[in-house]
């Protein structure tokens, strides 16, 4: 059995606004030192499957079908055997 951890945030000069009212809001309560917030979602997904090439296969399928935008997202997957 496999473990995917897959980390999708926005790409580079994509807008963030998530990440911009975080940034506004730390500076608001004195974190002045923060220069740059951006976000990112993650899916752990836990698969059935022996084979760590097969499974990366299919996380990476996931990933261009369902859980991102190609245009707008870019994404890693870490893979562990649990």
């Amino acid at each position: 059995m496999f473990e995917a951890k897959v980390t999708i945030g926005l790409k580079k000069g994509i807008t963030d606004p998530e990440g911009t009212t975080t940034l506004k809001s730390l500076h608001l309560l004195g974190f002045d030192t923060v220069k740059e917030v951006r976000s990112q979602k993650t899916f752990l997904i836990k698969m059935d499957e022996n084979d760590e090439k097969k499974a990366r296969k299919k996380v990476e399928e996931m990933c261009q079908k369902l859980l991102t935008n190609p245009v707008i997202h870019s994404y890693t997957v870490d893979m562990k055997r649990v």
